[in-house]
């Protein structure tokens, strides 16, 4: 059986075997996966820009010193925290430490915990500045097109259907549920169309049905009582660029007839005019619904759907591209926070495993609006206290109340805890993505009071 990765990982110098051996023993019962070193040459092979992990050494070692190893991290990435170990007394060189960039110092003798606690908030600053770099790099790269945030296969996959179909002109069906993104792509094929003219976007869910075949193809004056001068409509306005036809499912049928032939002709009427107008615009049409379904039903013209579904694309949920959340949720809280004047709110590592876990039936906009909670303070303690209120035995321990053995039980806990309910309660499931036998599990189980009636093994 395969032992997932830890996320918290060290490099640890120490010259003294037994201190060494002891304090690596220490950090990984805190969670960490260490890489332990005699000396600074030795560690500098592990040494890089995107280690994601935190340094601790001591200052004074064979060869290299931890204060020149220090200053050889900052060159390589002055954001790599390193937790800097010095003797009884060396105040000096303590305070020289930190002036040159040190996360943190640790006066021998020190305790487990003092040094597991520095640790643990090193390694969840080093994540944040990870997250944010990956944040700056997705949208740089993409930078022709903003707001398409995400890493995943399936964003990857959108990314090169927008550099394949955006400059042929050809027009798109896109599909895909309430949030995910459906006007963003549009955009994004209106951009890499290279068209000079408008993107004209359409919600024909909103339109009342007596204004729409005005709206969309306009009317010359006198074409019905109000109609005292010509109005361009939406098609001839976007003349030269993009008209976005969003829940294209609530088009009146009769319309659809005048939009299909449209379609074919690239020529328009304006209501109550003989002319026929030159049409230059490309049509891309959104659906929440299966137009297929809908056209067996008779709510919605097949030859309709056949001319818009040549090229369609389906856009997933934000459920099926969780692991693109940490980014999309950290480009929503910065855009919030400049909007609100507010700080920038820090979140845990298990609270992001937790948001990641949840269904998001309203998709990226419910992550967005969730961002703006966030900045403002008014959801997320209620949401947390909902998730630990499942799991009594979790509330977390204070740093100067419980020993080690007490907090590192707490943790585990709270592992053991969020995998079981992410996996519905199926101990073997649940077994299996901790990397333990069932056996075990039990065990951790019964001992955490976390046994339920609804454990399962299939």
């Amino acid at each position: 059986m395969r032992k997932p990765m830890s996320s918290l990982s060290a490099v640890l110098i120490e010259d003294e075997q037994a201190v060494r051996l002891a304090t690596t023993q220490a950090l990984e019962l805190g969670g960490f996966t260490v890489q332990a070193f005699a000396s600074a040459e030795q560690a500098q092979a592990s040494l890089h820009a995107g280690f994601a992990g935190i340094i601790v050494t001591d200052v004074r070692l064979p060869g290299l010193s931890g204060l020149e190893l220090l200053a050889q991290v900052m060159l390589i990435d002055s954001d790599l925290p390193v937790l800097v170990i010095t003797g009884h007394g060396d105040v000096s060189m303590a305070v020289a430490a930190m002036r040159a960039g040190a996360y943190d110092f640790i006066e021998k003798p020190y305790a487990s915990e003092r040094l597991l606690a520095s640790c643990l908030r090193a390694q969840e600053k080093r994540r944040l500045i990870l997250e944010n770099r990956q944040l700056k790099q997705s949208l740089t790269v993409h930078a022709g097109m903003p707001e398409l945030i995400g890493q995943t296969p399936a964003i990857e996959k959108i990314r090169q259907f927008i550099r394949n179909i955006g400059p042929s002109q050809a027009d798109v069906l896109i599909h895909g549920a309430t949030g995910t993104g459906k006007e963003v792509v549009a955009r994004q094929l209106h951009l890499a169309s290279g068209r000079k003219g408008e993107f004209v976007a359409i919600n024909c869910g909103a339109l009342p049905e007596s204004m729409f075949e005005s709206e969309i193809f306009g009317h010359e004056a006198g074409a019905f009582t109000s109609a005292q001068k010509r109005r361009i409509g939406k098609l001839e306005y976007a003349n030269g660029g993009t008209v976005f036809l969003d829940e294209i499912e609530s088009m009146p049928l009769a319309l659809q007839v005048k939009l299909l032939r449209v379609l074919q002709e690239r020529r328009l009427e304006r209501l109550g005019g003989n002319s026929l107008i030159a049409l230059d615009c490309r049509i891309i049409a959104a659906s929440k619904s299966d137009l297929l379904s809908l056209s067996a039903e008779g709510k919605f013209r097949e030859d309709l759907y056949y001319r818009l579904a040549v090229v369609s694309l389906q856009l997933p949920s934000l459920k099926q591209r969780s692991t693109d959340i940490p980014l999309l949720l950290a480009a929503f809280v910065h855009a919030s926070a400049h909007r609100y004047q507010k700080e920038i709110p820090e979140w845990s590592a298990l609270q992001m495993q937790t948001w990641q876990q949840r269904e998001w039936p309203g998709n990226v906009r419910e992550l967005r609006n969730f961002a703006d909670q966030l900045v403002l303070g008014v959801s997320e303690s209620e949401a947390m206290s909902r998730q630990f209120a499942r799991f009594p035995v979790l509330a977390l321990a204070r740093d100067d109340e419980d020993s080690l053995p007490k907090r590192l039980d707490n943790y585990e806990a709270t592992l053991i805890a969020y995998a079981l309910n992410s996996h519905q309660s199926n101990v073997a499931l649940t077994a299996e993505s901790l990397g333990i036998p069932k056996k075990t599990l039990y065990d951790k189980l019964k001992k955490y009071q976390l046994l339920n009636g609804k454990l399962t093994e299939e």
